[in-house]
């Protein structure tokens, strides 16, 4: 695959990693190709790590080495720390809800610009696959202990304390909403649209329907 040229580039783009970093980068995204080609053709389940191996030309052992289960392999959390620093480098007189739009907004074209067929793969596969569901909620703990960092640099408050975790986990929650809702639908509609859509709520709370 290649990497979007974005903000949040892949890190093969950055010509200051070394060989042994490169091929790293190289040997995780031939084991993805991989695992996304297999899933295409015969279905998640009927998919195993041996043959995830075999497709990417490297040991199963290589394969549990850089992803300690399948459901990892088609997870994509690479760019959560990029996202955060992103946020972190925001002006600081921005709306913090501009900021997660902006950073938003990034991810979403570089993940649609790098492979929008593996994006869409990864929304279906969490609807219809219970472990990566389940792999994905168990992975927004990092994610959110990551936020929790950013949104207590900007608002000066605790990382630990309970409105900076309530808070992380209201978005993290809305976002991975949006990701079920959009893949409910077929993945056709404008997911930049969802997300901001997601955000206002999360802003503003609930307009009534007769109101």
């Amino acid at each position: 695959m290649t990497a979007a040229r974005s903000p949040f580039s892949s890190p093969a783009d950055r010509p200051q990693l070394g060989l042994r970093e490169r091929k790293k980068i190289k040997t995780r995204e031939a084991i993805r190709a991989a695992t996304y080609g297999l899933i295409k053709e015969q279905g998640y389940d009927a998919t195993t790590i041996e043959q995830i191996a075999e497709r990417a030309e490297v040991s199963p052992s290589t394969v549990f080495r850089y992803f300690p289960t399948k459901e990892d392999i088609v997870l994509s959390d690479e760019y959560d720390p990029l996202m955060v620093e992103e946020l972190r480098s925001r002006p600081a007189d921005e709306s913090w809800t501009e900021s997660l739009r902006h950073v938003m907004h990034i991810a979403i074209d570089a993940l649609m610009a790098e492979d929008p067929e593996a994006v869409r793969m990864r929304a279906h596969l969490a609807i219809q696959v219970p472990a990566v569901r389940s792999r994905i909620y168990e992975s927004m703990a990092e994610t959110a202990r990551l936020l929790r960092g950013a949104i207590a640099e900007r608002s000066g408050l605790d990382p630990e304390g309970l409105a900076v975790r309530v808070h992380a986990m209201s978005l993290l929650g809305g976002l991975m909403e949006v990701n079920m809702y959009w893949a409910e639908n077929g993945c056709e509609g404008d997911l930049r649209g969802l997300v901001d859509q997601a955000l206002d709520v999360l802003e503003h709370g609930l307009t009534p329907k007769n109101s």
